[in-house]
């Protein structure tokens, strides 16, 4: 016992290290495996999957030996675009352009794809030298379109065209275009400088011009500023000398409406007075009424309060009668509910009385189900052994048939005649209704009909013939006088190989058919 608990131990503690092994062979491989990308980069992880597993600013998984990390480059990258050269415009005027492209790599999932194709595992001086050489092209395609004056004074105009025009270009590898900016124009013979000096002596003519129009304006708004100033003063005088007049007509006016003001308020002191002497007498007047009306409305809270003591009373009585008609009804309930109860009793004692009854009915049909099962087998065995009886009588009579050879068959085929023809007469009884046509040649339709059967019955014996070379005709001559008589039979068709035997056979049978007494079937 004690070196089978060392044994089992021992294989615990090998279990125990394999997992420790396995669990740190795992966290090695995903030590190993795992990579992080930063914003300006993406990580493809390709190898397992058909898709490969792209990563930008996040972590992920690579599997060792199974898996492989590519780098793409996503910031944005500055491309210096030269023509290299003069590049003659619209108006062929060489120039040479030095622009500034920033460009980067497509971060939507069908762009990213595109540029891994292109650039994956290149450095950004790579990238630059992929990229150059197709910016260069169409922004000298650019410049052919333009003239050197629209070129020189609209720079952001011609930057846009060609960003719009590169960019075509530039979706194919999965690159976009932030923007493009003209850094600096020279043209082949300094015509540019010349626009310059053209520009300046220009605009010295228009400063002298505007300076001249200054003086003039300056003199001009001067006279005008003194005409000004000269008639404000007279207009100011006057108005001075207006104001003073309405002044005093103001001043007058005012006292004589203080005058009426004053008499004004000594007449309605007058009525002020007797104003108040009026309200004095209405004011005692309402506090009498409105003392009657409390003395009204006191009275009123008396009967008030008489009215709801009556109520209180009332209610109180009511509130007594309905505890008693809650109690009673509670009672009742009780009542109820007990009834109830022993009635579910008794009628549970009833269920389990009927349960036990159709238990003992239940066994009482399994009883009777043995009964009859026994029964059911015994008759099976009576019909096994009928059946037994049955296929060894046939088996006899196929032996005698054998044995007897075609005189059986004679034998047979004289018995069936009576259920051949009410066979061939069977759909006969199906007719509901005969309509008989008369086809004009003598014959009748009844005839027709009532021949129906004989006719095929006669075809059937000449099938028979044909099949067994047996006339059944002569055979039912035995029914004639002659035969019945004379016992003058003859029956054709029995070969000579059929011997003695089968011709004593068909005779007996034809004698048989002959003598004995046709039989009526009643309905």
């Amino acid at each position: 016992m004690k070196a089978l608990l060392a044994t089992g131990s021992g294989l615990n503690s090998l279990i125990l290290a394999l997992v420790v092994i396995a669990i740190i062979l795992v966290l090695v491989i995903i030590a190993s495996g795992y990579v992080k990308a930063p914003p300006d980069k993406a990580f493809i992880i390709s190898g397992m999957k058909r898709e490969p597993k792209i990563l930008i600013g996040r972590a992920g998984i690579k599997l060792p030996f199974f898996e492989r990390k590519d780098t793409l480059v996503l910031k944005q990258i500055s491309i210096d675009i030269k023509t290299n050269g003069y590049v003659p415009t619209l108006d062929f005027i060489g120039v040479d352009i030095d622009a500034v492209a920033k460009v980067r790599v497509k971060t939507d999932p069908e762009g990213i794809k595109i540029a891994m194709k292109n650039f994956l595992n290149m450095d950004e001086p790579r990238i630059i030298a992929a990229l150059t050489d197709s910016l260069q092209g169409n922004m000298r395609e650019i410049i052919g379109t333009v003239k050197l004056k629209e070129l020189n004074t609209d720079r952001k105009k011609f930057g846009d065209e060609v960003q719009e025009k590169a960019q075509k270009d530039m979706n194919a590898l999965g690159i976009e275009i932030i923007s493009c900016n003209i850094q600096k124009i020279e043209d082949e013979k300094g015509l540019i400088i010349a626009l310059g000096q053209d520009n300046m002596s220009q605009i010295q003519k228009d400063a002298s011009i505007a300076k001249a129009q200054a003086d003039k304006d300056v003199a001009i708004a001067e006279a005008e500023a003194k005409r000004l100033a000269n008639e404000a003063q007279v207009k100011a005088e006057t108005e001075i000398a207006s104001k003073q007049n309405e002044l005093r007509i103001r001043q007058a006016e005012l006292k004589r409406e203080s005058d009426i003001k004053q008499a004004e308020a000594d007449a309605a002191y007058e009525i002020q007075q007797q104003e108040q002497r009026k309200t004095i007498e209405i004011t005692t007047a309402n506090a009498n009424i409105a003392r009657q009306e409390r003395e009204i409305e006191l009275k009123k809270k008396d009967v008030e309060v008489t009215e709801q003591t009556l109520e209180a009373d009332i209610k109180k009585r009511a509130e007594a009668e309905k505890f008693a008609r809650q109690q009673k009804a509670e009672a009742e309930l009780f009542e109820r509910q007990r009834k109830a109860e022993a009635e579910k009793f008794e009628k549970q004692k009833a269920a389990e009385a009927a349960k036990i009854k159709a238990e003992a009915d239940l066994y009482a049909k399994t009883q009777e189900a043995e009964g009859i099962r026994a029964v059911g087998e015994a008759e099976a065995k009576a019909i096994e052994a009928k059946g037994i009886a049955e296929a060894e009588a046939l088996e006899k009579k196929a032996e005698a048939m054998k044995k007897y050879g075609q005189a059986a068959m004679i034998e047979m085929i004289v018995k069936a005649l009576p259920d051949m023809a009410s066979a061939i007469a069977k759909p006969l009884e199906n007719i509901d209704k005969v309509t008989i046509f008369d086809s004009g040649n003598g014959e009748s339709g009844v005839g027709n009909v009532g021949s129906y059967v004989p006719n095929v019955l006669a075809k059937t014996m000449e099938t028979v013939k044909e099949v067994t070379g047996l006339d059944i005709v002569d055979i039912m001559k035995a029914q004639t006088y002659d035969a019945k008589v004379t016992r003058n039979i003859n029956i054709s068709g029995l070969p000579e190989e059929s011997g003695d035997a089968a011709k004593a056979v068909a005779t007996q049978a034809a004698v048989k058919a002959a003598t004995e007494p046709e039989e009526t079937t009643e309905e």
